[in-house]
């Protein structure tokens, strides 16, 4: 292991991340009643532009009026290429900053464009007296930001989580796309003819390369890496398929565009009954060796490294925090 340690962002459930359009005040209402861990309200892509200032109002009305319980609450603020950006920071941190958790920057290219989130963050709590420290999510969509993944990722203490967006970084990097986050069937390979003549299709992840770029620059910084939505929302066994893959890879969680697909999220990216057992077995090894005064600690003939143990608390981590989730919304 490197003598450096890696920092960890803030302990917070992220196995699903509900999208909210902000212009839609009948979505707004029903999103305190979503089993969602993370709660976005979206000022950018699903507002108009003539709706930009009253979906910014009804937004911090939201935030102010309705209880959300143990939700964490985010808003996806306009471009910081946008006239719009200022004015959702300013706005809606000096009228809800209290009720806020996150802020969800879209199309990060830069570190420059965390670090002027930030800065705005820090003078606006400041001045309003705001204690509660609201953390950044990092949108990825476009190749100038996985071309700086890395910088981005370590480019604030606030930063909590980097999320994927297919379909922005699609139309960036002028891949051809069948549906937001799903398969491309023209993505594959065709082998050579078999001693029949017979040759086979084997379909490839056309969004493997940015998506495992994503997990590893959040990774390296502990930072949560979050999968982007599959827009399919009448295909769960393509959305399960998706998940699955961003899981395998190593993300947290995913982004959701409908109400269908969260408890779907929320079941999968939870630790499994077997995962928490290997776990707590992990750790309950790691106790004994050291009561022993074992040099080496070891499970099932197999050696254990930090890695393994790290992994291990992480996983128990996880379990108490769905479990005391649960017992909450009951």
């Amino acid at each position: 292991m490197s003598f450096t340690k890696i920092p960890t962002a803030v302990p917070r459930l992220n196995r699903s991340t509900l999208a909210v359009p902000g212009s839609n005040p009948r979505f707004i209402e029903k999103a305190p009643g979503s089993a969602a861990d993370i709660i976005f309200f979206d000022l950018e892509d699903s507002v108009a532009p003539d709706r930009k200032d009253q979906a910014r109002k009804d937004v911090i009305a939201a935030l102010n009026d309705l209880d959300f319980g143990e939700k964490s609450l985010s808003v996806r603020i306009n471009g910081l290429d946008t006239h719009y950006m200022y004015r959702d920071l300013v706005d809606i941190v000096e009228q809800a900053g209290n009720r806020l958790d996150l802020v969800l920057v879209p199309k990060v290219g830069t570190a420059a464009d965390i670090y002027a989130v930030d800065m705005l963050l820090t003078q606006i709590e400041q001045a309003k007296g705001i204690n509660k420290r609201i953390g950044i999510e990092i949108l990825i969509e476009t190749p100038q930001g996985i071309q700086n993944i890395f910088e981005i990722a370590g480019a604030s203490s606030r930063n909590e989580s980097i999320l994927f967006g297919s379909a922005d970084y699609a139309a960036a990097s002028g891949a051809q796309i069948t549906m937001i986050g799903g398969p491309n069937p023209d993505y594959h390979v065709l082998t050579s003819p078999d001693a029949e003549g017979v040759r086979s299709v084997h379909w490839n992840d056309m969004w493997h390369f940015p998506l495992a770029r994503i997990v590893a620059a959040a990774r390296a910084n502990g930072l949560r890496p979050i999968d982007g939505p599959f827009a399919d929302i009448k295909d769960p066994e393509g959305w399960l398929a998706s998940a699955n893959r961003a899981r395998v890879l190593g993300c947290e969680g995913k982004m959701v565009i409908h109400p269908s697909q969260v408890e779907l999220a929320n079941q999968l990216f939870k630790p499994s009954e077997a995962e928490v057992s290997h776990a707590n077995r992990i750790l309950k090894a790691m106790e004994e060796a050291e009561k022993a005064g074992a040099g080496a600690v070891s499970l099932d003939g197999k050696m254990i490294d930090i890695a393994s143990i790290r992994q291990a608390e992480n996983t128990v981590k996880k379990a108490a925090q769905v479990a005391a989730k649960n017992r909450l919304a009951r």
